[in-house]
């Protein structure tokens, strides 16, 4: 059994990788191999936004759409300072519009994203992956890994057969299959170890009901833990408490007896399920973070959970999987073509894989201690926030955030997966400080490029990737790629912050589309705050010049309404 590609397991990571390579190159032999049979139960439905247009790319959007999962428009929370609920939206719930299904991967569906029954959708995917050529074998694991030093050469299945391949990936998850037997050590940046307990549950109401199929999550946040009531269609949820290991060991209680005492203790997740039934599907396990110490090597990739996992409180885990499977392919796919180094494709997805797992680990940490309703665990979060330097202050805080910058490896600019004007908006939730915009005060802007070194970072794109040029300073990445070398050339331009806007609408009115005219604008602002603050622009003010104000920029959360932009004072 030869193949080009082999792939360890068939949920999202590995019918994704196989997906891609599919679709940008038929002729490729691409094996998927699953211990399971699916469709099987698998915990992590909420997604994010940014999977779609993944989906939308391997052509499996429009089958996902037809199995009318849920809508996610956003989540209701009760975290952070008070007990008080608030939305976070992906877009305004007056904006949604009330349309039939299935729908298009076009307009406000390509700002939301789906809840999924992961029994329904990972069996989907791997049909679908199946459906574009790969061979698909299921209720077939791997039992030894055949390799010498670091390169593998050989995969051994259950039945004995050995599969060879010129390149593997390793997308079974926790299990990390090919991390473990390859000796590739795991590091745990956290001390957050939880442990989580879930069941599904029919009949269960929803909180919020927007149009056909829209609705919110629930985080609810406990004294002692945490809460997830995720609508998976239109009678089955899934419902999970989460709380830390140490928590539940002193409790003395059964997993059980544990959720059990969590729903009826909360008010809004018990009257929800009033009428609801359980499958009597209950599972427990721990999902501390880790990420590993190196996600690829000389013939081998790590995608998906096999390579870190977060902790769940900001829905990242999907996201994650689907990423680093669409930027696994794509780097095979290019060390096939051979017009790029190897050791380069690995060392870029080795740095890619690693900062985003570990910024969302970091953003976690922050949530975590952060959550004044903890009162249970107040000595646990200052141990989180002690090991961790944390600082509860806003500006120890927002470095925390930003440790490895606000222009990330995924050339976007925020924290994880977050804007920046959502993260610090979300903060009104977490804390009584506000982090004060960068533009305040401020009407001159001046590149700054002294003692930076020229850098290249990938760029994966329609199966390629491609070398951005860049700088670097600090730690500090700036890649001239995207909205980044317009934004350089206005700054060369004029330094003007009135000059700077008057350019960037000249810009915007060229685009199509409302809602790429408003992207644009919302984008350039936020790359401009985020060279402020890694330093790529130095700020000052000139009396003779006016100010601009901005507005919030997110029109994401439910609280606030003021979304004007280039206001002349």
């Amino acid at each position: 059994m030869a193949y080009d590609v082999v792939i360890i397991g068939g949920g999202p990571a590995g019918s994704t990788v196989g997906s891609m390579l599919k679709k940008y190159d038929p002729s490729l032999r691409v094996a998927i191999f699953e211990r399971e049979m699916f469709p099987r139960d698998h915990v992590g439905e909420s997604q994010l936004p940014a999977i779609g247009p993944i989906l939308q790319e391997i052509g499996a959007w429009d089958k996902v759409e037809a199995a009318n999962f849920p809508i996610k428009i956003g989540a209701t929370y009760r975290w952070g300072k008070t007990r008080e609920l608030w939305d976070f939206q992906f877009l305004r719930k007056e904006s949604f519009v009330d349309e039939p299904r299935p729908a298009k991967f076009s307009g406000q569906r390509t700002m939301s994203a789906f809840q999924v029954d992961r029994s329904i959708y990972d069996d989907i995917l791997l049909r679908h992956s199946e459906e574009l050529g790969c061979f698909v074998r299921e209720q077939c694991g791997v039992t030894k890994v055949v390799h010498e030093n670091d390169h593998i050469s050989a995969l051994v299945l259950e039945d004995g057969t050995e599969v060879t391949a010129e390149y593997y990936v390793d997308a079974s998850g926790h299990s990390g299959i090919l991390r473990r037997a390859m000796g590739v050590e795991i590091e745990s940046p956290s001390s957050l170890q939880n442990v989580a307990f879930w069941d599904y549950w029919q009949n269960a109401e929803w909180a919020t009901e927007i149009g056909v199929g829209g609705t919110f999550v629930q985080v609810m946040s406990l004294g002692y833990g945490w809460i997830w009531f995720i609508p998976l269609g239109p009678t089955r949820t899934s419902v999970g408490l989460i709380v830390p290991a140490a928590y539940y060991k002193k409790s003395g209680m059964k997993p059980e007896e544990l959720y059990s005492k969590a729903i009826k203790e909360d008010e809004r997740i018990s009257f929800l399920m009033r009428n609801a039934k359980s499958e009597d599907k209950f599972e427990t396990t721990k999902d501390w973070s880790f990420v590993a110490e190196r996600h690829a090597g000389k013939n081998w990739f790590l995608a998906g959970e096999a390579g870190g996992f977060a902790d769940p409180i900001l829905a990242a885990g999907l996201t994650i999987t689907h990423v680093s499977a669409r930027e696994a392919a794509f780097s095979i796919l290019e060390m096939k073509r051979g017009k790029i180094p190897k050791e380069w494709l690995i060392d870029q997805y080795c740095i890619r894989q690693s900062s985003r797992i570990r910024n969302h680990i970091r953003f976690a940490d922050f949530w975590y201690t952060s959550n004044g309703q903890f009162t249970d665990l107040k000595d646990f979060t200052s141990v989180l926030a002690k090991e961790s330097g944390l600082e509860l202050d806003a500006d120890k805080a927002w470095q925390w955030i930003a440790q490895g910058g606000f222009i990330d490896e995924d050339l976007s600019f925020g924290a994880g997966v977050y804007s920046l004007e959502t993260v610090k908006n979300m903060q009104k939730f977490l804390h009584d400080y506000k982090v004060e915009n960068a533009f305040k005060g401020k009407n001159i802007l001046n590149l700054n490029l002294k003692n930076a070194e020229p850098v290249s970072r990938a760029f994966y794109n329609e199966g390629k990737v491609i070398q951005v040029e860049g700088y670097s300073r600090n730690g500090r990445i700036l890649p001239i790629f995207g909205i980044v070398p317009a934004l350089i050339h206005i700054l060369k331009t004029s330094n003007k912050m009135t000059d700077i806007m008057d350019q960037l609408y000249a810009l915007q009115n060229t685009i199509s589309g409302q809602v790429a005219k408003n992207n644009f604008l919302v984008t350039a602002i936020g790359a401009l705050e985020s060279m402020i603050r890694d330093e790529w622009i130095e700020t000052d003010f000139d009396p003779s010049v006016f100010l601009v104000e901005f507005g919030d920029m997110t029109g994401g959360l439910s609280w606030s309404d003021d979304v004007t932009v280039g206001r002349v004072m």
